[in-house]
């Protein structure tokens, strides 16, 4: 028999209390003994799993967005107990690239029969200790975009939500000189935003950026993007979804893969920085990978195929 504790987060776009009891009882008509946890502040669904991790729970689900799940698998990274993904915020950038439902009921079912499967984690220092991103991480406009977007149209809006702000910001956007670090190795580009990327889909399933980014690869994909004003930032963006060469220079578009990535602002104000939705202070950062860190459940019906070489459970 499973036993589960389900962490959820009321702030979050879609778990209100009827949606959080259907979950339970659909985990609990599947044979799953599942205990439920509400956090009430910053902090509190790192807090129950890192509680939880000595209470013989066999999994722990996450019922809220990319922020509550990255906070529990922050506790739970290196342990091996699973984490379950019930979509209930705005992004929802994990569950998306892993091909989960969005519907919680539907999601709580396909845990279910879900199976393990380990991912590689991204790992950033910061003041208050090591966070963790699963999806990507970035510098520049998309964190400063994320900043801006306020919690309440998040909730009515969901994905709409930072198109919107997007739109309204374009004709402020600038660029600057980055000193991008991959695996010791230094280039000077020039971008409007430098995305660490673990999983491939920024908007899954619309906005992938390349076949070969996968999370249990053991390996970032960096991707730096120049623009300046509203039309250079719309060819950027094509450029972008067009892809690059690894390593080269395109005039808009620079990409680069390694396991460990520095990204710092040569000259001018620091710029905001992102895990997975998450602002998480300023320049300059230090991305580190940790192969296969997090084992999470994924549909083996709906799931992308792991990586060649993966071996996974």
């Amino acid at each position: 028999m499973t036993r589960a504790l389900l962490i959820t987060n009321p702030v979050a776009a879609r778990t209100e209390a009827r949606a959080v009891t259907a979950v339970r009882e659909t985990l609990r008509r599947g044979g799953w003994v599942v205990d439920v946890l509400a956090t009430g502040g910053a902090g509190d669904a790192r807090r129950f799993a890192e509680e939880a991790k000595g209470q013989g729970f066999d999994v722990l689900v996450a019922y809220g967005g990319d922020g509550t799940a990255m906070q529990v698998a922050a506790a739970i990274a290196g342990s091996g107990i699973p984490l379950g993904l019930i979509p209930g915020g705005t992004g929802n950038l994990l569950a998306g690239n892993l091909r989960l439902p969005r519907r919680p009921v539907a999601a709580a079912r396909a845990l279910l029969k879900a199976r393990p499967r380990p991912i590689d984690l991204g790992a950033v220092e910061r003041a208050d200790g090591t966070h963790y991103f699963a999806v990507c991480c970035g510098a520049g406009f998309d964190a400063e975009l994320m900043r801006r977007t306020e919690s309440a149209a998040k909730r009515r809006w969901k994905m709409a939500a930072y198109v919107g702000r997007a739109l309204t910001a374009l004709p402020r956007v600038t660029s600057a000189v980055h000193r991008i670090t991959v695996d010791g190795q230094v280039r000077r580009v020039p971008a409007a935003m430098v995305l660490v990327m673990n999983c491939g889909e920024l908007i899954p399933p619309f906005l992938r950026l390349g076949g070969q980014i996968v999370p249990d690869d053991g390996w970032f994909d960096v991707v730096a993007l120049a623009a300046d004003g509203v039309i250079a930032s719309v060819a950027a963006f094509l450029r972008l979804l067009r892809g690059a060469a690894n390593g080269v220079g395109s005039g808009r578009l620079w990409t680069g893969r390694g396991r460990s990535v520095g990204v710092a602002v040569e000259a001018g104000a620091p710029r905001a920085v992102q895990l997975d939705g998450e602002v998480e202070g300023e320049t300059p950062f230090e991305a580190r990978l940790v192969p296969h860190a997090l084992t999470v459940l994924v549909d083996p019906e709906t799931a992308p195929p792991p990586s060649p070489g993966a071996t996974h459970g």
